[in-house]
């Protein structure tokens, strides 16, 4: 029974925080995860060794007892498997029955040797009541649209033979992971389930761009309007407003309406802003009349300019 280094197996260095160490789980959880390598016996046990080094590594007392054991394996591993008790310069021999019980988790037999749950767990410096070991966290996805995301919305999601309801706030983001607690795997040692993640998709919506709470769209109005000033309906997504475009808007200008972006996650009471960008559009099949008009526009405003 060989050593296993769970730092390797995760990808990460033995100073890692928690979070390095969930966030690198995750990453290779989702890629390794059996429903999207389904008959890839390879894949399948690298989620299971995946699984099996968050669940040391991702649970600081677990971690700590690793750590120090760590590099007594060779010593642990000839005695038999069992128990180091502190003493004074250095780990000795003891009582090697009641360190980490026997329940079988699923796990390897070097994580059962060394961490088994039921009976009797040991810490370092004295005996305590050991937990059974926490059930497998799930991971899902979740895609919603961005009108969805403005709104708040909810999905039905079928999670290892459970039907979930799963609702997202209104200003959810595009990636952002919802933890559901006690949705996931159950332990096999009686333990309290493990957790379920719903990674969120937001789809791209053609009328708008996302920054952050705000938003970026277009809007098209013709000429003289642009010149002369006026109103223009434009799209939200709270639905139609209408916006007043100021006399001689250039092409290109933007305008910002306030608070009709995206609601701040959790405080419907507070919104990013909207930011429309002006395109003018030059009119089309001008009869003759209307270009002698324009032409005689055209020369009134050279006239002018020249008097200045």
């Amino acid at each position: 029974m060989d050593y296993k280094d769970y730092y390797k197996v995760l990808g990460v260095e033995k100073s890692a925080s928690q979070a390095d160490i969930k966030k690198a789980y995750r990453a290779l959880a989702k890629k390794y995860h059996p429903d999207k390598n389904k008959n890839d016996k390879g894949a399948e046990e690298k989620f299971k060794d995946i699984s099996e080094a968050y669940e040391v590594l991702g649970d600081e007392e677990k971690r700590k007892q690793y750590d120090q054991l760590g590099s007594n394996w060779r010593q642990f591993q000839n005695a038999g498997g069992g128990q180091y008790q502190r003493q004074p310069g250095g780990y000795a021999q003891g009582d090697y029955g009641d360190m980490f019980g026997g329940a079988g988790g699923g796990f390897s037999d070097f994580f059962e040797q060394f961490f088994g749950g039921g009976g009797r767990a040991a810490g370092f410096g004295g005996h305590h009541t050991g937990r059974a070991a926490q059930g497998q966290d799930y991971q899902a996805e979740m895609d919603i649209s961005l009108q969805e995301a403005y709104e708040g919305t909810a999905r039905l999601l079928n999670v290892n033979g459970q039907q979930l309801r799963i609702k997202t706030k209104p200003g959810v983001t595009d990636g952002q992971t919802l933890r559901i607690n006690g949705k996931g795997g159950p332990s096999a040692g009686g333990g309290a389930s493990g957790d379920l993640y719903i990674n969120i998709r937001v789809h791209p919506d053609p009328r708008f761009e996302r920054k952050g709470d705000d938003l970026y769209t277009s809007l098209t109005v013709d000429m003289f309007t642009a010149i002369l000033g006026g109103n223009a309906q434009v799209n939200t997504l709270s639905g139609q407003l209408k916006l007043k475009i100021p006399a001689g808007t250039q092409n290109g200008k933007t305008l910002r309406l306030r608070g009709k972006g995206m609601p701040h996650y959790g405080k419907t009471d507070k919104h990013g802003d909207l930011y429309v960008k002006i395109e003018v559009a030059l009119p089309t099949n001008l009869t003759d009349e209307e270009k002698n008009l324009l032409q005689q526009l055209r020369d009134m405003q050279a006239a002018r300019t020249a008097q200045v």
